[in-house]
């Protein structure tokens, strides 16, 4: 047991240092290169209270632009990975992704709602986050009425899949009657995906919804190991599934509102991340979700990396992320077919 810890810790202090290198690459790339000596210069210059011997223009850049966008990628991949993880041991489904209850549909329709009226970047982000909550609190209170404690997950579901469908229609709708020379492309742009208009002030907004929503789910992991093997046996060992449920998904919403509210539609890394993390670390929800959190953070900076360095034009991240993400998931289910049928 203690060997196979080690290597488990092992492991976990190899993906942070994949993270950490991938944090300062992601700092010298972009339209405007800053050597990776003259980052680190900046860095101790203002941590240590030194004189900056940088360009003022450099300076911005780092600040303002590269270092809020690698900050916000970090925490939207690994937000969208706990969360996914977290549904697929919920519903003891390999399926499963963050937005099976409605909460990237509902975000979806937030955002274009505030679009459509003119709202600002704030309130557009306030509006999906607030409709992406909404969208699970039908899910779940549907369910609930509906299943009366019979076949609760399979309802949950079910009635997740509807919600999810209604709000993409009335997604459609908005789009229908919005300009097409302004709004339509705003908010079809906006579905897309993308951090390019990450700011600092989005750092906080972003980071408070996800650590609250983190947090738990991270102490209470171990309870996640339980509840995946079937409620009686977790009902067996003392655990009240029913308050342990609403908690893992009022927490894996918090997270993936408050992602998708800054990021738009990003989807894949909430359904393919967390079974990287189970080939390498596991089943364990112990070891499984902060690998997720790590492996997720790592594989968004990498898409976003190539989003706004391969072209002139900056590529949305959600088609990237389909694109490496559908093929990569034929991949694991040939190889993990086995285990997940």
């Amino acid at each position: 047991m203690a060997f196979y810890r080690k290597i488990k810790i092992s492991v976990m202090g190899i993906l942070a240092i994949l993270l950490i290198i991938a944090i300062f690459v992601s700092l010298t790339l972009g339209r405007y290169a800053i050597p990776l000596a003259q980052i680190i210069t900046i860095l101790m210059s203002k941590l240590l209270d030194l004189p900056v011997t940088c360009s003022k223009t450099m300076e911005m850049v780092l600040f303002n632009v590269r270092i809020p966008r690698i900050f916000a990628a970090i925490l939207v991949g690994g937000a969208l990975s706990v969360s996914g993880a977290t549904y697929q041991g919920l519903f003891k489904n390999p399926m499963v992704s963050p937005d099976i209850l409605g909460a990237s549909a509902g975000a979806g329709f937030g955002a274009a709602i505030a679009i459509l009226i003119s709202l600002g970047s704030i309130g557009i982000q306030i509006s999906a986050f607030l409709f992406g909550l909404g969208a699970v609190v039908i899910s779940y209170t549907m369910s609930t009425i509906i299943s009366r404690n019979n076949n609760a997950i399979l309802v949950l579901v079910l009635t997740g899949m509807v919600v999810s469908t209604m709000f993409s229609s009335f997604t459609s709708m908005v789009k229908y009657v919005a300009d097409p020379e302004s709004k339509l492309p705003a908010i079809t742009f906006w579905l897309m995906g993308g951090l390019s208009s990450i700011s600092k002030n989005d750092i906080a907004v972003l980071l408070i919804p996800i650590v609250i929503g983190l947090v738990p789910l991270i102490l209470l992991r171990w309870r996640l190991n339980v509840i995946s093997f079937g409620d009686e046996e977790a009902q067996a060992m003392g655990i009240d599934t029913k308050k342990m449920r609403l908690l893992f998904i009022i927490s894996s919403t918090l997270m993936t509102s408050a992602a998708v509210s800054v990021s738009g539609m990003v989807g894949w890394i909430g359904l393919i991340i967390p079974h990287i993390a189970r080939l390498i670390v596991g089943p364990n929800y112990k070891a499984m979700l902060p690998a997720s959190f790590l492996i997720g953070s790592t594989f968004l900076l990498f898409v976003d990396d190539i989003a706004r360095n391969t072209f002139t034009v900056e590529i949305p991240l959600g088609i990237l992320t389909s694109l490496i993400g559908a093929p990569f998931f034929f991949y694991l289910l040939a190889k993990g077919r086995k285990g997940w049928v």
